[in-house]
């Protein structure tokens, strides 16, 4: 599976050499209305945020629930039921049918790093590079990040820009950032 090449995973690691931090479960931003807990997987914790549902959905329907609960460390920029809302019914409706199955796990894994990146390494990266830094995804896309005050923006490769509403949410396999758009591969 694409997840497990070692040049994917070469790049993710000097992309994004941060460490997993243990935490307190308390410590966790509340998503959704639930809280998040460090000793939970991806999947574990996004079952339980309200504003994740369209997004679990569409893990489900990918067939991405094994790999975002194995063993990682993953960074996953996770749009919330309103960034999946910005899509037009038709077109989320068609992308969640079997048939498309494979461009659904593609714009997913646009949103997946193969490596645990907290926000304060993001940022470092950014500032390292001059205020813009290239995030390669583990779906082949590049984001691109940067800083708006002291928010983190990502832009896709269509020019789209999604913006970190809540980030650092810690969690057994990796870190979630929580985000306000669905990011896109180019066409």
């Amino acid at each position: 599976m694409f997840f497990k090449t070692t040049a994917i995973a070469a790049l993710a690691s000097a992309t994004f050499a941060a460490p997993l931090l243990a935490a307190d479960p308390m410590d966790n931003p509340m998503v959704g209305g639930a809280a998040m807990y460090a000793d939970k997987t991806i999947v574990e914790n996004a079952l339980n945020s309200a504003d994740h549902t369209t997004l679990v959905a569409a893990v489900k329907q990918a067939g991405l629930v094994d790999t975002l609960s194995g063993e990682g460390p993953f960074t996953v920029f996770a749009p919330t039921n309103d960034a999946f809302a910005m899509i037009s019914e038709d077109s989320l409706s068609q992308l969640m049918m079997d048939e498309n199955k494979a461009q659904l796990a593609k714009i997913l894994t646009c949103h997946v790093v193969a490596a645990s990146a907290m926000s304060d390494a993001i940022a470092g990266m950014i500032a390292d590079d001059g205020g813009v830094h290239p995030v390669p995804t583990v779906g082949g896309c590049t984001l691109q990040a940067k800083m708006d005050g002291d928010k983190i923006e990502l832009t896709d490769e269509q020019g789209r820009t999604a913006t970190v509403t809540i980030a650092d949410v810690r969690q057994s396999n990796g870190v979630i950032h929580v985000i306000d758009r669905v990011l896109l591969p180019a066409m």
